[in-house]
């Protein structure tokens, strides 16, 4: 016969501290990736309204300085240049360092961008500002947004892919709005825009001391940092489908945050800075919007609805730059805005949960890259030719091309059972 062991009140409350022990412990985790998890969506908010921030300065500052719209298109080329190579070469090195030290050098770049715009007064200052912007930027976008992956709630891509989607819609509309207001109600719209933001990114940058580290680690950090572009198989033929519709949205809004101030002063009356961030905010906030009411809505629905309102948004913005009225403009940017958020969420959400875990951050620097060259180099293009041909024809062969890419991304999608 067997004698089962006596279990002492020490041995039992020994393991009841044990269990306790045990418990505290994984509560304490789970917090960790909440914590960590909330940040890396707040932190992408927050970048993004950086990088929308100046674009109603645009003006002031051509007047103060002394320059014209391919200057802004300038400016605007050097933070999607720096941006890219960024990307292009630091895209994945979060994979190998850890998303923390990443994020931590990201922040304090920009914290010092930041400090360059507050006293932006001469061209060269504004250039640099913009380089040390996107060079911050272009390390932080797959690095937080693979982060979020890591940590979303109990293991749900698809929660993390939508806030990866929503986030730079956000920040956007915050960014270009508050910055309007402030240059409507303050005397020192610098100093009370950038000053804060400034704060913001140290703080940030603080806050990832603490966060959970959730990368694989892999070797090769210094082989990483070298050109390449790297679409994970399981991905690639979504992605190359989904193309024209990230191109068609991201170019739309590379348009607004470049010449969209100037387009609603010059083209539509609107002398009020306000105005001027509400076109901006109107794009990017609706499509916020729009794509989170679209969270249940398949990726195909989405995609469908976001490039069907891209093109029919895009050819009303055209007759109501025709008109010459901005209440109409404004509405109809909604509408367009409908197609910036959802088109995109769409492609995300159909590509970020087949990516695996070791390629997080090399492919979504793959999608920025394609979405930062579709912001970018069209607009440029864009200001190069106003002095030619004049804005509104530039808006209207703009528009065309995005009409025509929208066009072609919903055939895609409509096809693809």
């Amino acid at each position: 016969m067997t004698t089962a062991p006596i279990a002492t009140p020490a041995a039992r409350s020994a393991a009841a501290r044990a269990a306790d022990t045990t418990t505290g412990a994984a509560a304490s985790g789970i917090r960790r990736h909440r914590f960590g998890f909330v940040l890396a969506i707040v932190a992408q908010i927050a970048m993004m309204a950086g990088a929308s921030a100046p674009s109603p300065f645009y003006p002031v500052l051509a007047a103060e300085i002394g320059f014209d719209a391919i200057v802004i298109s300038a400016v605007f080329a050097v933070y999607a240049i720096a941006l890219l190579l960024a990307l292009l070469t630091a895209g994945s090195l979060s994979d190998h360092v850890g998303r923390r030290p990443v994020a931590i050098a990201g922040f304090v770049l920009l914290g010092a961008s930041m400090l360059l715009f507050w006293h932006a007064d001469t061209v060269v200052t504004l250039m640099l500002a913009r380089i040390l912007q996107g060079a911050a930027s272009g390390v932080l976008i797959s690095t937080l947004s693979a982060a979020a992956l890591d940590l979303a709630p109990r293991g749900r891509a698809k929660t993390a892919a939508l806030w990866n989607a929503l986030s730079p819609g956000i920040g956007l509309a915050l960014g270009a709005l508050l910055a309007g207001i402030a240059l409507d109600l303050t005397r020192a719209a610098l100093l009370d825009v950038f000053a804060p933001l400034t704060a913001i990114y140290v703080i940030l940058a603080g806050l990832f001391v603490v966060a959970p580290e959730t990368a694989p680690l892999r070797a090769g950090a210094w082989a990483s940092l070298r050109f390449r572009l790297s679409v994970p198989s399981a991905v690639r033929g979504d992605f190359w489908r989904g193309a024209p519709a990230i191109i068609a949205g991201w170019a739309t809004g590379g348009l607004f945050l470049s010449l969209g101030a100037t387009i609603v002063r010059s083209e539509l009356g609107g002398d009020a800075h306000t105005w001027q961030g509400l076109s901006v905010a109107m794009l990017a906030g609706v499509g916020a919007i729009t794509a989170f009411a679209f969270r249940h809505r398949s990726a195909r629905t989405s995609v469908i609805f976001g490039t069907s309102a891209l093109t029919v948004g895009t050819a009303l913005s055209l007759l109501a730059l025709s008109a010459g009225s901005l209440p109409f403009y404004l509405i109809v940017t909604a509408i367009t805005g409908m197609g910036f958020g959802t088109a995109f969420s769409g492609v995300v959400a159909s590509l970020a949960p087949r990516i695996p875990a070791t390629e997080r951050a090399d492919a979504f620097a793959v999608i920025y890259v394609l979405a930062y060259l579709a912001f970018a180099v069209p607009a440029v293009v864009a200001g190069m030719l106003v002095g030619i041909f004049g804005l509104t024809a530039v808006c209207v062969g703009y528009g065309a091309v995005v009409i025509a890419l929208a066009l072609i991304a919903l055939a895609l999608r409509v096809r693809r059972a």
